[in-house]
């Protein structure tokens, strides 16, 4: 089984300054909850157990958000019983590590900082920055997918055609066992719209080998930076990788229009305000009209 996952959460989020001038984009509240414990919460539900959070020296926020904070604790355990344990959940989701990249040089490079983290185990990835709505955990699918098949498998989506030009595509060929899972013979990262072998992009959730250090060192820098897709790109060319459409839809919170989406549907979804928001958004929609 998968228990160790790596989260690259190193960069700049120069897409939303200057609201990420000293916030990591990372941190970004969903309603109440920063994106980053939404990725965790959904590595925790696959079954992960030991996380390696890949940050950059400004970003110790997030490990301070993780940590116990026996001041804060203290107050709350007085103060408001469920409040606390909602907080002190939150410091024992996972083991958590953290690993500091000192320059941005791309996903690749920034999962290459996992090497000593994963040893020999096969091992899953999520991008500190995305987060995937879905009715069963994303990860969990590529998890269950990888159990069965035992192979390196990525999560995909399919998008409209005018979008892959800012997408890693996948090149996709039939898989006979299962629907909506297909054989990878390889990936382009941000092809035209002329070029894209299909409209099924990455959603950056992999279940990867640890076969796949040794590939990224052999990687050299596209457009200034490690590609992972690269790499995936020579272990296709060694072994089946599987991609799967079936993990729900992706919202990049370095976007912001995408970011505000996810917000819209956070809200929607949550019991403590689903009504009185879905009720406003109806009377806001009435004013515009």
């Amino acid at each position: 089984m998968i228990r160790k996952a790596v989260i690259p959460a190193a960069g700049f989020g120069t897409r939303f300054l200057p609201a990420t001038k000293a916030i990591p984009k990372e941190m970004l509240p969903l309603i109440d909850t920063p994106v980053i414990q939404v990725v965790v919460e959904e590595a925790v539900a696959a079954g992960i157990t030991d996380i390696l959070i890949v940050t950059s020296k400004s970003k110790e926020i997030i490990k301070k958000h993780f940590d116990y904070s026996p001041e804060l604790m203290a107050i709350l355990e007085k103060k408001d019983k469920a409040l606390f344990e909602s907080v002190k959940k939150i410091s024992e989701l996972a083991n958590i590590q953290y690993v500091v990249q000192p320059e941005q040089n791309g996903l690749g490079d920034a999962i290459r900082y996992g090497r000593t983290f994963v040893g020999d185990d096969d091992f899953a990835v999520l991008l500190g920055d995305v987060i995937m709505k879905n009715s069963v955990p994303s990860m969990k699918l590529l998890c269950d997918v990888y159990e069965r098949y035992k192979k390196p498998v990525i999560g995909v989506e399919q998008v409209p055609m005018s979008e892959v030009v800012n997408c890693g595509v996948v090149d996709p060929a039939p898989f006979e066992a299962e629907k909506d899972i297909y054989k990878s013979k390889g990936m382009v990262e941000k092809p035209s719209v002329e070029t894209a072998p299909s409209n099924l992009a990455l959603t950056g959730r992999y279940v990867l080998p640890p076969e796949i250090f040794d590939l990224i060192d052999k990687v050299e820098l596209n457009r200034g930076e490690i590609q992972i897709t690269d790499a995936i790109n020579i272990l296709c060319k060694k072994q089946t990788v599987l991609a799967c459409d079936k993990t729900g839809v992706r919202y990049d919170i370095g976007n912001k229009i995408t970011y505000v989406k996810a917000l819209v549907e956070f809200a929607l979804e949550r019991e403590d305000m689903k009504d009185e928001f879905r009720a406003y958004l109806e009377e806001l929609l009435n004013r515009k009209k």
